[in-house]
């Protein structure tokens, strides 16, 4: 099926459904369902974030502002997961109880605003790696029309760049929960720490990175093509990622991957 039929398939999913809350990231795929649908639905399209100790404060900056941009209505709210003693204990299904917390707020207060449908903006890349929140959003029968329409990620980046969309070439991110290893609690002040860590990459200039939280060790992970400016900045980057109360600072030579936090898994 060419680009333009599944783009016309995700036009007729939007229609069918009249008025949706799409789920929003801020992030490239959510950020484009939600131009996209707005664009259809006028109106009839919100947008419902999650703002918690999870998702880093310029994320959600960026959400809020993209939606007064675009005069989408946008509705934030914290969902508390370290309220949830499962979530912060970080089992291997994390995951799973978090989006089973926050997608249910999210259709309650879909409904409460007049929408009859929650839409997520998983695509068809995300089937390939371990991601156990997808099962809460089958449970709570949130639509994934990115994914239903047959949209990969470079189809949604290439879209997002026909749309005039800024995010078409954003690098891909997840929430800070990803950074800590399984079965190590996930507190307040350990994501405060990753967050600090990552905004100094960020202002060094790298795009695609993750600050992975061992303990006291911060391992970086940035961009292969990237690895040599990181170890070049070395003694100033780790002067400040320290600042950040890390007491470790080391380089992962393999460079970025998503979901590297799963290679422990069986």
């Amino acid at each position: 099926m060419m680009l333009d039929d599944r783009q016309e398939k995700l036009k007729q999913i939007l229609i069918d459904e009249g008025t949706v809350a799409v789920a929003f990231s801020g992030g490239v795929d959510s950020t484009f369902l939600l131009k996209f649908a707005h664009d259809i639905l006028g109106d009839g399209c919100i947008a419902i974030t999650a703002d918690s100790p999870m998702i880093p404060r310029h994320e959600a900056d960026s959400a809020a502002s993209f939606c007064r941009e675009y005069g989408i209505k946008h509705i934030l709210f914290d969902p508390g997961p370290l309220e949830d003693p499962v979530i912060r204990s970080n089992p291997k299904d994390r995951c799973y109880h978090c989006k089973k917390k926050i997608f249910t707020k999210i259709l309650e207060l879909a409904l409460e605003n007049g929408a009859k449908c929650v839409l997520d903006g998983t695509n068809t890349d995300d089937e390939g790696d371990f991601r156990p929140g997808m099962k809460a959003l089958a449970e709570l029968g949130i639509r994934s029309p990115l994914k239903e329409a047959g949209l990969s990620k470079s189809d949604i980046r290439r879209l997002s760049k026909d749309l005039g969309l800024d995010t078409w070439d954003m690098p891909s991110f997840a929430c800070l929960a990803t950074r800590i290893p399984y079965g190590e609690e996930i507190t307040a002040d350990k994501l405060a720490m990753i967050e600090s860590a990552e905004t100094v990459l960020r202002e060094e200039g790298f795009r695609q990175y993750r600050v992975r939280a061992h303990k006291n060790l911060a391992r970086i992970e940035v961009a292969k093509e990237d690895i040599v400016q990181l170890i070049e900045k070395g003694d100033m980057i780790s002067e400040k990622i320290k600042k950040c109360g890390f007491v470790y600072v080391t380089a992962d030579l393999a460079g970025y991957k998503t979901g590297s936090m799963n290679n422990v898994l069986s």
